[in-house]
């Protein structure tokens, strides 16, 4: 799957991403569509010269396309002449093919263009917001969703590529490396990606390469390769070493590497991309020291879902889920039992930030487009294989994954193939277990409605009452039981809006709390939630108040509002009186200060009092949503939070020192806890 990624880096990324290049119908067959294509790229000039020869077998009704940035110079199929397909320069090409009643049939393209000037000075958001292609002598990138090349809408493709660059260039798509060829007058690359796949990306810059041989868990060779430019050379090593951690640990817990070679390539901008058998990141994100223990993995596991098993995007995006739980979610695991709970609470506190409306089943989750789906698409995806694992067991878990892969492998797989696989594998229905998680929007809320224990002849008897939010769901409520000899777990099978369940103790319960290491999606409860800066981000009813009328300030704080929110920010008058919205507030310390003894609002709190340059926090409000403060010494100080504060959402407070988080965290949780009578 051509995915694009991003995960967990503080200054330029925050998390990976997948977004599909195309819907795949569902009647596309893996073999249809075959690319033998020739490209010359010249990055000083921006100019692209291309041919394509396109041979579908077994051809049904069929769309070509090609950017509106290029021109083509002849077009031509088995039935002769195609012409150029557009009227206007300013058109896209398309040519519509009706239902061919013979056995293949093949289309030549030529095409050239000049290709868009590379600007390294778009964040990763931008990037991901614009497919477009580029090019310049730092780097070229073809994106796939560019139309850069002559493609068949909405189908799997196989393809052979051969590109050409000017000398001191080096270029690759994914696929498996057949010949390369270097000299003065040039370099060569041809390329074959023999597995069915959803598009191409072409990817070029002053490469040094660095090449090892690692043979996996499974016996077989896989090439690895660097494309580093000069100035990060030194990587490599540590990147090739990580890679081979990361395909061993993959195939043991899954299954044999998909492809032949895997590539980190760099990139002159500050995002991540990931396609199979490569993964392309920022300079600077390669540089940050803990890549290679975070988003490294995950997006090599992206090999094995999206890339290997490919979603159906049609009816719901599983992937990115999944990829989290195995990734991400897996290597807090490994950290601690708490570095675990801790991202569990995180992905329920970013669900009870969201407003009504934002929130939209899972199945019907595709790719990230902003900060609410990405709490759906990721979060709650990777906190449903959780809840799965949990119900099923671990060692049954591990089986139905491994039997997943070995069945789905390069096959377009629905949330319906998978709860099949986990079905049969399980022998358990679990019908009502998917139904009820992907199909609902929101998420159930839980309550201990009473705890009454009553003394009997071999001990106690503990009554509890739960009761649950409608539409009722079917859950296995963890309840810690607090006693003088500690404390105990025992789960409860809540079926009911309210239900009553009778537990006999050998000790006197002195408590009872619900859920305390969050097992469960569920909305938490006021006590439960502490305020995060997350919550004036994603939530699109969030009023924005810049205090500031000197027109430097002002601009920074607008700018600063912008790109937290992601949106045009709804500015208020500072004189407004606040509505029950989230609130964000931005000015100069003394500016700040004062706002909020006008507003009777609490001062900067003692944990980061007299701290830093700028000081970000968070005020939970008796009746309304919370606050957000942002407070700079001067204008220098609130312009250096623009790029990094917008990756710190899941924080109640910040402290910067210029670009730099000198102190975070957030505030102390209460779990729902009830003393029994």
């Amino acid at each position: 799957m051509f995915s694009f990624i991003k995960h967990c880096l503080f200054l330029v990324l925050m998390c990976l991403v997948s977004k599909p290049a195309f819907s795949i119908p569902m009647q596309a067959t893996f073999n249809d569509v075959e690319y033998d294509m020739s490209v010359s790229i010249d990055p000083i000039n921006r100019t692209l010269t291309g041919k394509s020869t396109i041979t579908v077998k077994q051809p049904r009704e069929l769309q070509l396309m090609l950017g509106s940035a290029f021109d083509v110079t002849q077009a031509i199929s088995n039935d002769g002449p195609m012409g150029i397909g557009r009227e206007a320069s300013n058109q896209p090409h398309v040519w519509n093919i009706p239902v061919l009643f013979r056995q293949q049939v093949q289309f030549v393209i030529h095409w050239q263009g000049r290709l868009e000037p590379l600007d390294t000075s778009l964040d990763h958001s931008q990037t991901l917001g614009r497919p477009i292609a580029v090019s310049g002598e730092a780097g070229t990138f073809l994106p796939d969703g560019s139309d850069w090349y002559p493609r068949v809408v909405g189908h799997l493709v196989r393809y052979k590529i051969n590109i050409e660059l000017p000398a001191g260039q080096k270029g690759l798509v994914a696929g498996r490396l057949v010949e390369e060829k270097e000299s003065q007058q040039g370099y060569q690359a041809s390329f074959e990606f023999l597995n069915p796949t959803e598009g191409i990306d072409l990817m070029a810059g002053p490469y040094m390469v660095e090449t090892q041989m690692h043979e996996g868990v499974k016996n077989r060779p896989i090439q690895l390769r660097t494309y580093f430019h000069p100035q990060i050379s030194d990587l490599s090593r540590d990147y090739l070493a990580s890679v081979k951690r990361y395909l061993d640990k993959y195939e043991s817990w899954i299954g044999e590497y998909p492809y032949t070679e895997f590539s980190i390539v760099s990139s002159p901008t500050p995002t991540g991309f990931g396609m199979p058998t490569l993964t392309y990141l920022g300079i600077d994100v390669l540089k940050l020291p803990f890549i290679r223990e975070t988003s490294l993995g995950h997006e090599i596991l992206h090999n094995w879902w999206g890339n290997g098993v490919y979603p159906d995007y049609q009816h719901g995006n599983w992937s990115e889920g999944l990829t989290t739980f195995m990734a991400d979610y897996a290597y807090k695991e490994q950290e601690s039992g708490e570095a675990a709970r801790e991202m569990r609470l995180g992905w329920l506190r970013d669900f009870a930030a969201l407003q009504s409306g934002q929130d939209r089943p899972l199945i019907k989750f595709t790719s990230r487009t902003h900060g609410a789906s990405k709490i759906i698409g990721y979060n709650k995806a990777a906190m449903f294989f959780f809840m799965l694992r949990d119900q099923l067991g671990e060692a049954v878990f591990q089986r139905a994954v491994q039997g997943l892969w070995s069945t789905r492998r390069f096959k377009i797989t629905s949330w319906q193939d998978i709860q099949k696989v986990f079905e049969i594998i399980s022998g358990q229905h679990l019908d009502a277990f998917f139904t009820q998680w992907l199909n609902r929007s929101g998420a159930p809320s839980i309550v201990i409605n009473e705890a009454k224990n009553t003394v009997t002849e071999s001990g106690y008897q503990l009554t509890i009452t739960l009761k649950q939010s409608e539409p009722v769901y079917e859950l296995r409520v963890p309840i810690a039981i607090e006693s003088g000899q500690g404390m105990q777990i025992h789960r409860l099978d809540l079926r009911q809006a309210q239900q009553n369940f009778t537990l006999t103790l050998p000790e006197r319960p002195l408590s009872v709390s619900l859920d305390p290491d969050l097992h469960l999606f569920r909305q938490l409860e006021p006590g439960e939630v502490s305020p995060i800066l997350r919550e004036v981000m994603v939530n699109s009813a969030t009023q924005t108040v810049l205090l500031s009328d000197e027109g430097e300030v002002r601009r920074i704080a607008e700018t600063l509002a912008n790109k937290l929110q992601d949106r045009v920010p709804q500015i208020i008058p500072t004189s407004q009186q606040l509505s029950t919205a989230p609130v964000l507030v931005i000015g100069i310390q003394s500016e700040v200060d004062l706002w909020l003894a006008n507003q009777q609002l609490p001062l900067k709190p003692d944990e980061i009092k007299g701290k830093g340059t700028a000081q970000v926090w968070t005020i939970n409000r008796p009746q309304g949503a919370s606050l957000a403060i942002v407070s700079a010494q001067n204008a220098i100080a609130m312009e250096a939070l623009l790029r990094p504060l917008p990756h710190y959402g899941r924080q109640s407070y910040i402290v910067f020192e210029g670009r730099q988080v000198v102190e975070k965290g957030i505030w102390p949780v209460h779990m729902q806890k009830v003393m029994v009578k």
